[in-house]
């Protein structure tokens, strides 16, 4: 395997936290970490909205489908982490060795509308958070969470033990919330173990309970948690992966019960604040806070609001490396995390800001349960395909799951498939029945998007039976090496030198000689970037261009002294595109550019240049780093 960081999972944190020379507590602390990243989509926002209507709505008897969802996400998880760890491949990226690109795109198509439809509750449970607290319009809470793009880019940044320690204080602060919530409105533990016993669905009942389970088991969690298991080193014997696939199934284990015991909490919360106060449509989060504080008084709903707000925080982090594992994994589409994350933000806010305007602030907890039914309906667009890979023995070796998984894994396959079809199917009747003059557009537009997604699903689940060891590389992220024969030295005569008059000039005419002698041309650049010369360009005649003009021409001179062929050249405006016009029209063969070492926040402000040049010339660029 090649040891290129971009050709990984999260090549940025892959393989970052060690785990050997380890034993006891301090090994097993060196493997958690994953799952509760994984866990907090399993109490985002989205969570919160099923399960106050469930609980409003039915009482404690949707808390079996709440466990049964747990159970299938333990299972789930679990084989997620086993793909990661054997194979060293997330979903996406064994989705794409094992589906053609067609369907890849489509696969990656649907799973970034669940990332939007997940990352849109979270819009709306944060906003909520603000209001409640800080008395924020909805609008403007909606507009200011994407501002949180800075704090996912610094976060990543300072490594994943650091974002991981931020996601697990986010999950104490709820389930602390919570923990204090139980106390105040004391529920009947009777009637909660009642609500252990399974019972029949349909309707309204069929629906919410359809939620939880989109809400619980989420797909992008499946690629995430695949992925996440890759930032531990571990030794690649039988013996290491057996540890740690054990290893990280405590953390699945332990983390994913803290999530259901929070959302059992949640959902029990509404069942005894509201459905035993006859409150039976409490869908709104806004509601429940306006009632909670109507019958326990101030401090419960500060609490609920307070662990809103951090559940959807920590929620949208991980929604963030979900959307870049399944864009790189799928259609091999590498983009900065900052823009990823602005991407996925944008297109989930706008969903928002029209039902606010257009429906108004009441139907925005309507729009979170229908974002967890979408994010249901493409679970079996990342379960079954799971299934595939972890029982696959030519790949999985001896860690391919046993014929008892396997049946347990099928079976939740089933059920989620089969709930979605039956939801699916009472809902157009619906449509059919309540709306007789859209009878046309139901049947020309709805109907075959239904049955081109079920053929899809069909050719993912048939696909790796039928052609079972077509699983390779379909296409890899820089191609496969070719065989080198001879490699004769390159001359460069014409190299072009970028200077900004800092300490970095010096290193970067050093390099540039070294590449080109006495014998080669050298083109100092320089760009002007002041406001007039953005707007006037070359007629510009302020003081700072004229002081530049100076300089430049003073390290030609002395260039020229030291018997080297040099030239001046003054660029205007935008830095990227006016080293990339003068290296064109110059036809320069080499660059030399000084890297200024910004990071995270300071990228932003400042701008990559290098970067930007880079992919704006057809040269080679040797970037030189300043000395510390």
């Amino acid at each position: 395997m090649s040891n290129n960081d971009n050709n990984h999972s999260l090549g940025n944190v892959h393989g970052s936290v060690t785990t050997d020379n380890k034993t006891g507590w301090r090994k097993i602390m060196a493997f958690l970490g994953p799952a509760y990243l994984v866990s907090v989509g399993y109490m985002d926002p989205g969570n919160w909205a099923t399960d106050i209507a469930g609980g409003s709505a039915f009482g404690y008897k949707l808390i079996w489908i709440l466990f049964a969802s747990n159970l299938i996400a333990l299972l789930l998880q679990s084989l997620s982490a086993r793909l990661g760890i054997v194979r060293g491949l997330d979903l996406a990226q064994a989705s794409k060795n094992a589906y053609p690109r067609f369907v890849n795109f489509w696969l990656y198509i649907l799973a970034q509308i669940a990332i939007v439809a997940c990352d849109l509750a979270e819009i709306i449970g944060m906003a909520i958070g603000l209001k409640l607290l800080f008395h924020l319009p909805l609008i403007w809470g909606v507009s200011l969470t994407i501002t949180d793009t800075v704090l996912m880019l610094y976060l990543m940044n300072k490594g994943m033990r650091k974002l991981e320690g931020f996601i697990i204080s986010m999950i104490f602060i709820i389930g602390l919330s919570f923990l204090v919530e139980m106390f105040i409105v004391s529920p009947d533990v009777v009637d909660i173990a009642k609500g252990f016993i399974p019972g029949n669905l349909s309707g309204e009942g069929l629906y919410i309970a359809i939620g939880i389970i989109g809400a619980t088991v989420m797909p992008h969690n499946l690629y995430l948690h695949s992925s996440l298991v890759q930032t531990r080193q571990i030794t690649r014997t039988d013996a290491g992966i057996k540890s740690a696939i054990r290893f990280n199934l405590f953390d699945t284990v332990i983390a994913l019960n803290l999530a259901f015991l929070v959302n059992a909490a949640i959902l029990i919360l509404a069942a005894t604040a509201f459905f035993k106060n006859g409150y039976f449509k409490v869908a709104e989060i806004q509601d429940a806070y306006k009632l909670l504080e109507h019958i326990f008084g101030h401090i419960a709903p500060i609490l609920f609001a307070i662990a809103l707000i951090a559940s959807g925080q920590s929620s949208t982090i991980t929604g963030t490396l979900a959307g870049q594992i399944i864009m790189e994994g799928h259609i091999n589409l590498r983009i900065e995390p900052w823009l990823r994350r602005l991407l996925t933000r944008v297109l989930a806010i706008l969903p928002a800001v029209f039902t606010i305007i257009y429906f108004g602030e009441d139907a925005l907890g309507s729009l979170i349960i229908l974002s967890q039914v979408v994010l249901s309906l493409q679970l079996g667009f990342a379960v079954i395909p799971l299934i595939h890979f972890t029982s696959d023995k030519k790949r999985m070796g001896n860690f391919a799951i046993s014929l008892k998984v396997k049946i347990l894994a099928w079976a939740s396959a089933v059920l989620i498939v089969g709930l979605n079809a039956k939801l699916v199917y009472e809902q157009i009747l619906d449509w059919l029945k309540g709306n007789p003059s859209a009878d046309v557009w139901i049947y020309a537009v709805v109907v075959p998007i239904v049955i081109a997604i079920a053929i899809l699903l069909i050719y993912v689940f048939l696909r790796p039976m039928l052609f079972k060891h077509a699983d390779k590389p379909a296409y890899v992220p820089h191609g496969i090496a070719t065989a080198i024969t001879e490699l004769d030295a390159i001359t460069y005569k014409h190299i072009a030198i970028t200077i900004d008059f800092s300490k970095n000039d010096n290193d970067c005419l050093r390099h540039a000689i070294m590449q080109g002698g006495k014998r080669a041309n050298y083109t100092l650049i320089h760009v002007v970037e002041t406001a007039g010369a953005r707007y006037y360009g070359q007629q510009v005649m302020d003081n700072e261009t004229q002081s530049d003009v100076d300089n430049l021409d003073k390290y030609v001179v002395a260039m020229e002294h030291l018997g080297y062929k040099a030239q001046a050249q003054i660029g205007y405006g935008s830095a990227a595109s006016s080293i990339a016009k003068i290296v064109n029209e110059e036809n320069v063969d080499f660059i030399v550019m000084g890297s200024h070492g910004h990071k995270a926040i300071k990228d932003l402000i400042f701008g990559t240049t290098v970067n930007s040049v880079r992919h704006m010339v057809n040269v080679p660029v040797l970037v030189v780093k300043p000395q510390l």
